[in-house]
């Protein structure tokens, strides 16, 4: 019995045809789909850190610039590989049954405003911007 496995190919990404590129996100490995959860930041850190965008990361504070919960900030509560999408406290919806729920948002949607500077690795590589810069 032969099973079909997910094939991935860099090529999908130097295709400029809508299918190609969702298809390339789609079958992404989850050491690229890393790429994908990158998020603009606020003026004042894009000045200190000499970038224009960072990969979110939970405990990360951001501002919604699209949809439903436009103009909120919150704090980043998880954030998942497989959809492509982080979770913010507070920006929950109410289901039928009266349960809360998180909604997922896309990070293209987001400005972060305060990075969670835990990580030493994480700060490395910051400051690393800032001397190339």
């Amino acid at each position: 019995m032969i099973t079909m496995e997910k094939s991935f190919s860099n090529k999908w990404k130097s295709s400029a045809q809508p299918r190609k590129q969702r298809k390339y996100q789609y079958n992404a490995p989850l050491h690229l789909r890393g790429k994908f959860l990158h998020a603009h930041l606020s003026k004042e850190l894009r000045t200190k850190y000499k970038c224009r965008s960072v990969r979110i990361r939970r405990g990360d504070k951001v501002k919604v610039l699209r949809g439903r919960f436009k103009g909120q900030t919150g704090k980043v509560d998880r954030v998942n590989l497989g959809r492509g999408s982080l979770f913010i406290q507070k920006m929950e919806v109410i289901k039928k049954d009266g349960t809360k729920r998180t909604v997922g948002i896309n990070p293209s949607n987001v400005l972060i405003q305060d990075l969670d500077l835990s990580d030493k690795r994480r700060v490395a590589s910051l400051e690393r911007g800032i001397k190339n810069g």
